[in-house]
């Protein structure tokens, strides 16, 4: 499997196709419509201007089964140290290491840019994210009660965070968002 950076010309379609399912059919996401190529587009070109975006391709193909991203954790500065993140996998692709793959090549770039913490969201019930997360590493920080409402029925919110290993001594402020093609960038 070749992990690599994301591009919106490349990657929106497929990366809208991965997540479409996970939109219509359950409750994993929250969103109630799924995006279409050309908002999965502007979110890539948006979130890349801070965060890494990364996509797990089959070798000596086109064809990407999974993507993991970083995004801003929450506006006030005091939060600019922490970063929320998620990975998507084609269904036909589960438990085949891809969303490992996609956060074990996302994690160092977070680290190297200065981030400190990784938050992970997850609505409950989902076995198999939850011990993805946890399996990397998450510790389990509390649940948003009945926090959306999805396919006729109130739903929880689980909160995981990882620390990156950064001291925890004064911040540095953060580099540019890193690419696997330029990891030193920062």
């Amino acid at each position: 499997m070749l992990i690599r950076d994301a591009t919106p010309e490349r990657d929106a379609a497929a990366c809208a196709a991965i997540y479409a399912p996970y939109v219509r059919d359950t409750v994993i996401s929250l969103e109630e419509h799924a995006p279409t190529d050309q908002e999965f587009a502007r979110r890539i070109q948006q979130t890349t201007r801070t965060h890494p975006w990364l996509v797990a391709q089959v070798p000596d193909q086109d064809d990407v089964v999974g993507y993991a991203y970083a995004t801003q954790h929450r506006e006030r500065a005091a939060y600019r140290w922490a970063a929320d993140v998620a990975v998507y996998v084609k269904q036909d692709r589960h438990r085949r290491g891809v969303g490992r793959a996609l956060y074990e090549a996302l994690f160092p770039l977070l680290t190297a840019q200065g981030l400190r913490m990784a938050c992970a969201g997850v609505t409950l019930p989902n076995e198999a994210s939850v011990g993805l997360h946890e399996s990397l590493g998450f510790q389990p920080v509390g649940v948003y009660r009945n926090i959306g409402f999805k396919h006729g029925a109130w739903r929880d919110v689980g909160w995981w965070q990882l620390s990156l290993g950064n001291s925890d001594g004064p911040p540095h402020e953060l580099g540019p968002p890193l690419t696997l093609t330029n990891p030193d960038r920062a």
